[in-house]
């Protein structure tokens, strides 16, 4: 008979508690803490996909998926790491930058039976496997639109085909267009619904809406409530036939209630994880993270200089207390938005670590996903990142309408994690 501490044991070891762990295993808490406290054993597949989890794997192993989807844009895997442990299975990856390609597959090794693809722009419709889901957090390059009389005469094309041909948008259309997802789900920045007096954002709603025949909810979300950062990105949710889940239906947590900074910075007292590249042998956080005097200088200069125009712009110093403001690519330049405070000498900049953790991509007090690019490439990797949880919240909404066939889709099996 298996060990009834043994899921008990696996589960610290994770890191995640019981609340984190249920969703990521499809189980509700309530049977976890059965788990937990052994007065219900799991079945030995359980505690294999468990143990996977324990030894620093990301994703869970499944016997076949729930459902399928592709990853566009894929930056460094913050759509995939959620949807991978919701039960889907990961079909396609496209991303064009190979610093990110290097983090991504670190993390996600061979890229679980296919191979990485890099710019979206030249690979065909055709190449790309079904999924029921698309996820893109794609980049947004200006466009507008124009009147279809005017296109009419000039004998161009309108609808997507020409308002947003050129734009990245564009390879996000087509695609959904030949393949037609279930569901998908595209994430930009919060600016985008009123970029060129809301045009653009006008014409990826018409596009998806009326040319791609799509029922579309759309909702800011601040990060603030899962992790220490103030971070607001619009997501766009929608679906091929019924709309199952809206954007307005998720229960997203309040920001008020979210962590504070202390919860992802390092410990300063030798109680840190070994983690050499950024903290030194005596338990520290290594100098070089440290602003120099003259960058110092420079920047609190120039903070007052606009504050004497009565400009904003400054850079943004922060105690464990606080929350920080939102990371962002530039951050390798002088980490101005987020800088920490030091009792008595210059603040410093925040660590790729302690931003992977900011960014939801591990647990406070982790070291579990690999950075293996330079700290300039790990600052616009995450700084161009998704907050993980924020998708989490959004996977698990999602799942069991992902979950569902149609008569006129073949089942796919069950998951590997058969109730105990």
């Amino acid at each position: 008979m298996t060990d009834p501490t043994e899921f008990s044991k696996l589960r610290g070891a994770t890191g995640l508690t019981i609340a984190e762990l249920a969703p990521v295993l499809g189980f509700s808490a309530r049977t976890l803490s059965r788990w937990e406290n052994g007065t219900s054993i799991p079945r030995a597949s359980t505690l294999k996909a468990l143990s996977a989890l324990s030894e620093g794997q990301l994703e869970p192993v499944w016997s076949s998926a729930r459902f399928r989807f592709i990853d566009l844009f894929a930056g460094i895997g913050g759509f995939r790491l959620p949807f991978s442990r919701m039960g889907g299975r990961c079909v396609f990856t496209s991303e064009w930058n190979k610093y990110s390609q290097q983090t991504y597959l670190a993390n996600f090794p061979g890229s679980a039976g296919h191979q990485m693809n890099g710019d979206i722009t030249g690979i065909h419709e055709s190449e790309i496997p079904e999924h029921d889901l698309l996820l893109a957090g794609f980049p947004c390059q200006p466009f507008s639109i124009a009147g279809v009389s005017k296109k009419n005469s000039m004998n161009r094309k309108h609808g997507f085909q020409d308002a947003t041909q050129g734009t990245l948008f564009f390879d996000i259309a087509r695609i959904i267009a030949y393949h037609r997802p279930k569901c998908f789900l595209l994430e930009n920045v919060k600016n985008l619904a009123s970029h060129d007096k809301g045009n653009t954002f006008k014409v990826i709603c018409q596009t998806l809406e009326e040319d791609l025949g799509y029922k579309i909810s759309f909702r800011v979300v601040d990060a603030k409530g899962y992790v220490p950062q103030h971070r607001e990105r619009v997501f766009i949710l929608g679906w091929r036939d019924d709309q199952k889940v809206s954007m307005e239906d998720i229960r997203f947590k309040a920001s008020e209630n979210g962590p504070r900074l202390d919860s992802v910075l390092h410990r300063e007292d030798g109680s840190e994880v070994e983690d050499e590249r950024f903290v030194g042998g005596d338990g520290r956080v290594l100098p070089k993270y440290t602003l120099t005097d003259k960058l110092w200088e420079y920047l609190q200069a120039y903070a007052e200089k606009h504050k004497s125009r009565g400009n904003g712009f400054g850079f943004g110093l922060v105690t464990p207390e606080d929350t920080a403001r939102t990371l962002s690519a530039r951050y390798f330049k002088d980490g101005s938005e987020i800088l920490v405070a030091q009792k008595g000498k210059n603040p410093r900049r925040l660590t790729p670590r302690e931003c992977a953790r900011l960014m939801g991509f591990e647990n406070p007090q982790e070291s579990r996903f690999a950075i293996p690019v330079s700290d300039t490439q790990a600052y616009k990797q995450f700084g161009n990142a998704v907050v993980v949880p924020v998708i989490q919240e959004i996977a698990l909404a999602l799942r069991d309408a992902l979950s569902e066939k149609s008569e006129q889709e073949s089942p796919q099996g069950d998951l590997l994690l058969d109730v105990g």
